[in-house]
């Protein structure tokens, strides 16, 4: 795969160094699917992020977002080998049914190797979101965002970045506004291309037909609040919600308001929701 690719019905779309100008709206597990990718207003290309949505079945999908770092080239390729390589990994199985959060996790884990042997100082963050029927399953490496809303506002799940000021807000010890703006802001402490990954890996849960799932680099969640994110993405027609959440981003990063968080970066992100009425 490179470069952006057009979604064909029972096949993956991926979106690698992507400069979308309106999101891709795919029929997908029942669902549907939006996927979004634009690179940061203020620097060269390359696009470091990429995104993936990986059918496999009639009810089943697997969802990503990488975001790469090390550098222009480094984090552009560390980004598209996680994404090619859970790619390559789940279309082997013989049986999507069977197997799947080992095959995720293997690819996890031959990712961190690939990377690892570019000798670049390469590395990624990895957000994963595998949906089967009515239930969601989250797997994450670094900082980028799943999450679940309901249609009433209501956050039913929201993976905790591995950085220091997100276990700063979890311990209670920052609040969102002090780690949205704090110097350390854009550490990470787990990475896909280091000897010490680790994979945290949540529960399976219930996806409601009204749920919208998101996943987001860094670009979405440190230039909005998370209340504005939910407000973005958990009404209307998907559409309309993919294009309201991307006109967010970009008017936060080239318009910033006093007081409002603003961080421009590249920006990608995978929307979905149950029923193909969504």
């Amino acid at each position: 795969m490179s470069g952006s690719e057009t979604f064909r019905s029972g096949e993956a779309f991926a979106v690698l160094d992507g400069e979308m100008t309106e999101p891709l709206i795919a029929n997908v597990a029942g669902g549907r699917a939006a996927v979004f990718s634009v690179r940061s207003p203020v620097k060269e290309p390359p696009n470091e992020d990429a995104a993936i949505v990986i059918p496999l079945g009639d009810s089943t999908a697997v969802f990503a977002v990488a975001d790469g770092c090390g550098g222009h080239a480094a984090g552009e390729q560390a980004a598209r080998l996680a994404i090619e390589t859970l790619h390559r990994r789940l279309t082997s199985l013989d049986n999507p049914e069977e197997g799947l959060r080992e095959a995720i996790l293997d690819a996890f884990e031959k990712a961190n190797k690939e990377i690892d042997k570019l000798g670049l100082g390469a590395a990624t963050t990895l957000a994963v979101a595998e949906v089967r029927g009515a239930e969601v399953r989250t797997y994450h490496t670094g900082d980028s965002d799943i999450l679940v809303t309901g249609q009433r506002a209501r956050i039913k799940l929201q993976t905790l970045a591995h950085a220091p000021t997100a276990y700063a807000v979890e311990a209670g010890m920052l609040n969102e506004a002090d780690a949205m703006h704090h110097e350390d802001r854009s550490l990470i402490s787990n990475i896909v291309g280091s000897h010490d990954m680790r994979v945290d890996l949540g529960s399976s849960m219930p996806l409601a037909a009204r749920d919208t799932l998101l996943l987001a680099s860094d670009g979405v969640t440190d230039n909005l609040w998370t209340r504005e994110i939910v407000d973005l993405v958990r009404s209307g027609p998907l559409r309309t919600a993919a294009r309201k959440l991307a006109e967010a981003c970009w008017l936060r990063m080239t318009e910033p308001t006093e007081g409002a968080p603003c961080k421009p970066d590249d920006v990608t992100f995978v929307l979905f929701r149950r029923g193909r009425s969504a």
